[in-house]
């Protein structure tokens, strides 16, 4: 008897520091094997049937494998219990008052309590309800039970059990009784196809090992994703880029970083742009200074310092101004340094003289016109001759013919500064001296712009 109160207290123990698996469908076969001590009331007190159950003077045990039972799980909590068990009655009332024969067959339904309470991760309770047939001392009959009991595992498979609960008759052939259960308990018939613990009803990846954690599905890489969730399965990453490694830590995965090393940006795909300019380090030739993309990342020269970039200046070595496209602001548009020279081909002077001939003043008036408007404008006045004459003649005609235009100009009004007078004789001849006609056209005066 001391050894059954050991073997109580052990289960008790037991229960505090074993893990719970319950049978369910994973494992829906069960036997088990143990001792059984039975208990018969004494009296129809209450409180009297209490202390027999809890005292042990009157507990009748065989010191062997007693009771055999197998379960079958059904659905949601619920199991169905075939068990035999057989006794030898030496105490009924007293210690030594009977030497009898106990046998009984009994078919009951367990429900797990943990289908109420939940998963307690370490106790499986559960209650019972059914009947069997009970015969002691060759007297027999149909008898209820009720009772409850408990499971707790060494592993999936094994387990110790406790069960205790009372039978009632339904004749007065049997007295009502008390009957105790403790033993091993065996659960099988789970199929588990890729042996990975994890059973194949509960199973994502059945046919493949994996881990519990995942449902039996395997994390090749050991990185906490599963593989099947995993864009990069075969190289441990992290949970926010889908299992894919960040080496650099940008937020972009190495798979769709184009500078896995470097940490970027994901709009520049992983790449940094030290200069913001919207050019990649890698791909910017001035990686720290902002430029635009048409030029590698390097801002656009501006060789002559007037504000107009080269790719845009007409004249890129020498300062000018934006309206002229980038060459030197015009002191007198083309259409009226073109007038002026027109109009100085209208400048007649008498023959051999310096004097203008009749109506050449309306002329040059115009010229004056014209060079008042553009008062940044210089000019140079320059005279010529045909060959008549010797040169040293026409040299000097023609000087002094330059210097009447230059001051008949200023006396307009015209600054003397923006003027040079110069003959150049018959040295430079834009027609024929051999003609007439040629000849005339030689005999001129010429206004050039010159700045």
């Amino acid at each position: 008897m001391k050894q059954l109160k050991l073997a109580v207290i052990a289960l008790f123990t037991l229960v505090t520091v074993s893990n719970v698996n319950a049978q369910d469908e994973n494992n829906p076969w069960a036997v088990g094997f143990g001792v059984n001590i039975v208990d018969f009331y004494n009296g129809d007190d209450f409180t009297k049937q209490l202390e027999d159950l809890v005292g042990n003077k009157d507990w009748n045990i065989l010191p062997s494998i007693s009771r055999i039972s197998g379960e079958k799980y059904l659905d949601k909590g619920f199991s169905l219990q075939l068990a035999g068990s057989i006794n030898k009655i030496e105490t009924v009332s007293i210690e030594d008052d009977s030497d009898f024969l106990y046998w009984a067959f009994d078919a009951i339904v367990k429900y797990d309590l943990n289908n109420l309470v939940g998963d307690t991760s370490w106790f499986d309770p559960y209650v019972y309800l059914g009947g069997g047939y009970t015969s002691v001392d060759s007297n027999g009959e149909g008898m209820a039970n009720v009772g409850f009991g408990f499971n707790t595992w060494f592993n999936e498979n094994l387990g110790l059990n406790f069960q205790t609960g009372t039978k009632v008759g339904f004749s007065d052939n049997v007295r009502s009784h008390y009957q105790t259960a403790l033993g091993l308990v065996i659960k099988f018939g789970g199929k588990d196809t890729d042996s990975d613990g994890v059973y194949d009803k509960d199973d994502a990846c059945p046919e493949v090992a994996g881990l519990k954690e995942f449902n039996g599905c395997p994390d090749a890489d050991g990185d906490g994703v599963k593989d099947s969730d995993d864009a990069c399965p075969n190289v441990a990453g992290l949970a926010a880029m889908n299992g894919c490694p960040d080496s650099d830590g940008d937020g972009v995965a190495d798979k769709d970083d184009m500078c896995a090393n470097s940490k970027g940006t994901k709009a520049n795909k992983g790449c940094p742009d030290t200069d913001g300019d919207g050019v990649v380090d890698k791909d910017d030739k001035c990686a720290s200074i902002a430029g635009p993309a048409a030029n590698a990342g390097c801002p656009w020269p501006d060789t002559d310092g007037d504000s107009i970039l080269d790719k845009d200046d007409k004249c890129p070595n020498v300062a000018g101004v934006a309206s002229e496209g980038g060459c030197p602001e015009k002191v007198i548009t083309k259409e009226a340094s073109a007038a002026i020279a027109f109009t100085a081909k209208s400048i007649l002077f008498n023959t051999g003289r310096s004097s203008f001939k009749s109506g050449v003043t309306k002329q040059l008036d115009a010229i004056v016109a014209i060079m008042n408007k553009n008062p940044r404008a210089t000019f140079a006045i320059g005279g010529h001759t045909d060959s008549s004459g010797s040169a040293s003649v026409n040299l000097n005609i023609s000087n002094k013919r330059a210097i009447a235009v230059r001051d008949y100009l200023v006396r307009k009004g015209v600054d003397a500064t923006r003027l040079e007078a110069k003959g150049f004789g018959e040295g430079f001849p834009v027609d024929s001296n051999k003609t007439r006609a040629g000849r005339a056209n030689n005999r001129r005066v010429e206004i050039k712009v010159t700045n």
